[in-house]
């Protein structure tokens, strides 16, 4: 079998383009991608670590003097510090800790309050406030993410819409949410075809992917059998079966194939001239598809902050404790050191000497603390950012004092709202879009304008709060959108 993708003819795909694109994928960005994901998991190996089993990721970062195995057969201690991982964490809870409100701008207030109301449906149904969170990690680990927006489900719902003053039930607007689906494409998966004039512009986009199926794939008898499951490390009921997934998306068409079987097509009707696909770059890179990560930059100054805390682990073991030379005394070896314990001798020469012991290195403690900046400096995520309080930060009683010290992450946050946002609008966009083509709710061109309203990252005082709350109604907005900014719903017993 082969790709029949005569269907895509007027962006140039064929098979030969589209298997170029594939291996391309493989063999030069998924191993790079795996490494920056391996560096932010830090998986731990099984097996034996003495035999070279259960080693962490990281570990490939480190010289081979402390990674190498003696004539023992021993490999030195080495200690593993994840410094990537909690910096990630703490950059998603500044993102998207707290919900995003979608506001619409569209001039009359019923539909407004309409189009976000199905909006959230929509966002909600496809994983919220969970799905904005897996987006930002994924955009942080590989330096961008895509959003599909899949509509087909809207095929059921055709034509069975309201006119432009009409009301959505609140059963209709659950209806509509469980027809559309946004979902998350891991960079690993996704092979754009990008406009060859236009490196923002997308001509096609390709979700590449194998997956495990529910069934078992069984050997025939024989020793070739036999030898076939030992290398796959199966057993000998044999091995789950795998396929290899390939979709493909244009504006004007779409395919999905198991192998190279084709096993459903459709053309894009909903979207037609738009490729269903919003790209994130978690920080812009001119003139690259790719943006820039935040582990890639972390990568040097992880590999030397083990090496130095592993170095440092060693010599606290040599010089821990203290060890003795004794000289001209009988039987000192047999005798266990200790409190109270007294040794004897007629050798007028014989004397005992200590050394070893924890030694202060300086230079050592200073080596690991100016890492840690540098590490500090290139994520602009401080300690104090997740929570790790020290004598040195000064007087924070004032919340502009906290956002003096967290300036460099905050910075960050608003740089990164930037193409996030974009992306989310994009998305809410191409719902109305859809929702427009299909018939189900109309909306013309300036009933689609959106904007978001992002939560403040830091902790706020609640009185502060419900000040700034009552300043937003005194200038005429809405409740409604007040009320949803301080975390109710109309619906919640007691308000309004």
């Amino acid at each position: 079998m082969s790709y029949r993708l005569e269907i895509f003819s007027d962006v140039g795909l064929d098979e030969a383009l589209l298997k170029l694109l594939i291996d391309g994928h493989e063999s030069g960005v998924i191993p790079k991608l795996n490494k920056w994901w391996s560096y932010y998991r830090n998986p731990l190996g099984l097996g034996n670590r003495t035999v070279g089993g259960g080693q962490q990721a990281q570990e490939k970062g480190l010289p081979e003097r402390l990674t190498g195995v003696n004539e023992s057969g021993v490999r030195r201690e080495v200690v593993i510090e994840n410094d990537i991982a909690w910096r990630l964490h703490t950059m998603v809870d500044f993102m998207f800790g707290k919900p995003v409100l979608i506001v619409s701008t569209a001039e009359d207030e019923q539909r407004r309050r309409v189009i976000e109301k199905l909006l959230d449906a929509v966002w909600e149904a496809s994983g919220g406030i969970g799905l904005l969170q897996d987006m930002a990690l994924l955009g942080h680990v590989y330096g961008y993410v895509d959003l599909l927006v899949r509509v087909e489900g809207l095929v059921e719902l055709e034509g069975d819409g309201i006119g432009f003053g009409d009301e959505l039930s609140d059963e209709r607007i659950r209806e509509i949410a469980r027809a559309i689906r946004i979902e998350v494409v891991e960079p690993t998966r996704c092979v754009p075809l990008v406009n060859s004039l236009d490196y923002r512009g997308l001509d096609a986009y390709v979700v590449h992917f194998d997956r495990e199926l529910n069934q078992v794939e069984r050997s025939v008898g024989g020793v070739g059998s036999v030898i076939g499951r030992l290398l796959r490390g199966g057993d000998a009921g044999g091995a789950r079966r795998r396929s290899s997934v390939t979709e493909v998306w244009s504006g004007s068409a779409w395919q999905v194939y198991e192998g190279e079987e084709l096993v459903g097509e459709g053309l894009n009707r909903y979207l037609a001239g738009h490729v269903p696909v919003v790209h994130i770059q978690n920080l812009s890179q001119p003139f690259r598809y790719e943006g820039l990560g935040e582990v890639e930059q972390l990568v040097c100054l992880q590999d030397e902050l083990n090496t130095r805390l592993s170095d440092r682990a060693s010599r606290v073991t040599m010089q821990s404790f203290k060890m003795y030379l004794a000289r001209g005394v009988e039987g000192f070896e047999r005798v266990p050191v200790g409190p109270g314990q007294v040794w004897s001798t007629d050798n007028p020469d014989a004397r005992i000497e200590s050394f070893g012991g924890d030694a202060e290195s300086p230079s050592e403690e200073s080596h690991i603390r100016e890492i840690r900046e540098a590490m500090d400096k290139v994520s602009s995520v401080p300690p104090l950012a997740s929570g790790v309080v020290r004598a040195r930060i000064g007087n924070l009683s004032s919340a502009t004092a906290l956002k003096v010290t967290l300036m460099g992450i905050l910075s960050k946050t608003a740089r990164k709202r930037v193409t996030y946002g974009r992306g989310i609008v994009g998305a809410s966009e191409m719902v109305l879009m859809a929702l427009d083509a299909a018939g189900v709710f109309q909306t013309d061109v300036g009933e689609r304008g959106l904007r978001l309203a992002w939560p403040d990252p830091l902790p706020t005082d609640e009185r502060d709060q419900v000040f700034a709350a009552r300043a937003k109604q005194d200038l005429g907005v809405p409740v409604e959108r007040v009320l949803a900014e301080l975390g109710y719903a109309p619906s919640d017993p007691g308000v309004m």
